[in-house]
């Protein structure tokens, strides 16, 4: 899946839970994996001129990072094709000032890459559900040629998870925030007006006791209860 060309139509807009805000004044690549990832990566950023690769897959990005010389590469562990690390590795082979910040869904950084000196900063999925903003420390040390773990990866413990029992339609909008759909499109395949969509939006949060719908999709992830 390759959004890229599709960053800047104003009808793509609307998925307004921002994973990080932080200012980055060069090119930037995201490689994630599934539509909701990258609509709420390329949503965190206030310019999206600077966004200039926004795809799934290893070989994808790794295409666009040679068609244009890149600052910031922020990628999943996990891809649709391909590999995040393997990504990581490859890229900095070839492209040594490019800085890079992986999100581990696995929680878990492979033993093979841990003290690899190209893998600068990884942020466990556990701890943006926990809300310590874990990316933007991340993005803000690379920016700075510094390395960065999050807590969950210094201290080699995951926070406890409570998985509670959600609705018949509380399962229905957490699928279809998963897909990376926003209010309005949930709205319309649930044929309920947009005010109606806010509110079940709301009532999962409450129910997954979380702050934004990143966060439920990430603990709905964790407990089982969605996939991407």
């Amino acid at each position: 899946m390759d959004l890229t060309p599709y960053l800047h139509d104003p009808s793509s807009s609307g998925f307004d839970d921002a994973l990080l805000s932080v200012a980055v004044n060069g090119k930037i690549a995201l490689a994630m994996r599934g539509r909701f990832f990258l609509r709420c990566f390329c949503e965190s950023f206030s310019e999206k001129t600077y966004i200039g690769c926004a795809v799934t897959d290893e070989d994808s990005c790794l295409e666009y990072l040679r068609s244009d010389q890149f600052e910031l590469l922020i990628c999943t562990d996990q891809l649709e094709r391909g590999n995040g690390y393997e990504l990581v590795r490859k890229a900095k082979e070839q492209y040594p000032n490019l800085k890079v910040v992986v999100l581990a869904l696995t929680d878990e950084i492979p033993v093979e890459h841990d003290k690899a000196s190209w893998l600068e900063a990884v942020v466990a999925e556990a701890d943006i559900i926990e809300d310590q903003k874990p990316l933007e420390a991340a993005v803000l040390a690379v920016m700075g040629h510094h390395s960065y773990r999050s807590p969950s990866l210094r201290g080699g413990e995951l926070p406890y998870l409570s998985c509670p029992r959600l609705t018949p339609r509380e399962y229905e909008v957490l699928d279809r925030l998963a897909r990376g759909m926003t209010d309005k499109e949930i709205a319309e395949a649930l044929v309920v007006s947009e005010q109606t969509a806010r509110t079940y939006t709301k009532r999962l949060l409450k129910t997954l006791e979380v702050n934004n719908r990143v966060q439920a999709v990430l603990k709905g992830m964790r407990c089982g209860m969605v996939q991407l």
